[in-house]
């Protein structure tokens, strides 16, 4: 909510977009005095596309959800944004139809905000604790749930493909699709080479990438590029793929619970959520060289001064060995470890290594600090 006042300050328009069931319509029933519009209901897309709807408006704050189902919302804002008063969330699941309805009209007019899956203080609103949180995932309805639903899992994948996929592409091999989204998310965490899934979906080298970036630009994957500065021996090109929720991750993966072994992953795929919803501009990448060393992320305002981030479920458990490689190539930046078993951020010293020991509470903290936003 506090972002959210701080960006109406600035501007007068918000595009709030994220995946569905993310909660959305929720947090914009939230402010105060908002008045809400579902645009998916024919009678209320009447009623905001006549002539004399933003007049009548004026001087409120408005919420339009699922604008992009609008004939033309690009103007509609414009004109809300340049002749009346107005304050207007505009929200959607299918980012890229709305991008190719708004083109380049509201440039300087909107800020995006990509609403992600809970974060750690939505999880304490919620009341949720860190367990629930991993196994069911942090949509709002999955967390809360007393148990992981399978049947939830799978009708929010049928709506996705319903909704967000054939109401807007045309993708001829819905099972081949599926079973590629399926395998991202059960892999989630791993370096994605479009070789290896083509024969898994019998799908092409160039399809595979195809509805890969389907999948990124829809918000389902999240794709971690490789960091480099042209030193020898670092890869290049190949993203490491995390599902969007650790909830989705968890119901491929066939967990009804978590053992001590799963909660790494399921602890870097969370810290990484965290992440993408403190920095919002999704400038995250890995590091990792030919010889296995790898770093979880990789932030940096100056590429000369990469800001290395390291996620262990347990603070004892980390190894500095990668990150002295690391540093051997990189010298300047700042080193964290975020843990699940850190109260109190502190620094610690390894060798000559210095390391900042911090929990997820205090991510937005570090991402401020190293990229200014």
């Amino acid at each position: 909510m506090d972002r959210i006042n701080s960006l109406f300050r600035e501007r007068r328009i918000i595009w709030l977009h994220g995946v569905r069931r993310s909660g959305k319509t929720f947090l914009c029933k939230s402010i105060p005095d908002i008045v809400y519009f579902d645009c998916e209901i024919p009678e209320v897309r009447r009623q905001v596309e006549d002539e004399a709807f933003l007049a009548s408006q004026s001087g409120r704050t408005i919420a339009l959800d699922e604008i992009h189902r609008l004939k033309n919302p690009a103007e509609l804002l414009k004109i809300a944004a340049d002749h009346h008063n107005i304050r207007i969330i505009a929200t959607g699941s299918s980012k890229l139809e709305a991008d190719k309805k708004f083109k380049d009209t509201l440039t300087g007019r909107k800020f995006n905000l990509h609403l992600t899956p809970a974060t750690s203080s939505d999880a304490v609103d919620f009341k949720a604790g860190l367990d629930e949180r991993l196994l069911h995932g942090g949509l709002p309805d999955f967390m809360m749930a007393p148990r992981p639903q399978p049947r939830a899992y799978i009708e929010w994948i049928e709506s996705y493909w319903a909704r967000d996929i054939t109401g807007t592409f045309r993708i001829d091999k819905k099972d081949a699709f599926m079973k590629l989204m399926e395998l991202l998310f059960i892999n989630s965490g791993g370096i994605f080479e479009a070789s290896k899934y083509g024969p898994l979906c019998e799908l092409s080298r160039p399809t595979i990438k195809e509805y890969f970036a389907l999948l990124s630009e829809t918000s389902v994957i999240s794709a971690v590029r490789p960091f480099s500065s042209g030193k020898a021996r670092e890869l290049t090109s190949a993203p490491k793929v995390y599902s969007f929720d650790t909830g989705f991750t968890a119901f491929f993966r066939g967990w009804e619970k978590l053992r001590s072994e799963d909660r790494g992953i399921m602890w870097e795929q969370y810290v990484l959520n965290e992440i993408l919803a403190c920095a919002q501009s999704g400038r995250v990448n890995y590091w990792r060289d030919k010889d296995g060393h790898e770093l979880d992320f990789v932030l940096y305002r100056n590429a000369r001064k990469p800001a290395a981030i390291e996620c262990k479920w347990q603070a004892q458990a980390f190894d500095p060995g990668n990150l002295k490689v690391f540093r051997r190539l990189h010298p300047d930046g700042e080193n964290y470890l975020v843990t699940h078993d850190t109260t109190a951020a502190h620094v610690k010293m390894y060798g000559a290594i210095r390391v900042n020991v911090a929990g997820i509470g205090d991510i937005c903290g570090i991402v401020s600090h190293i990229t200014g936003e």
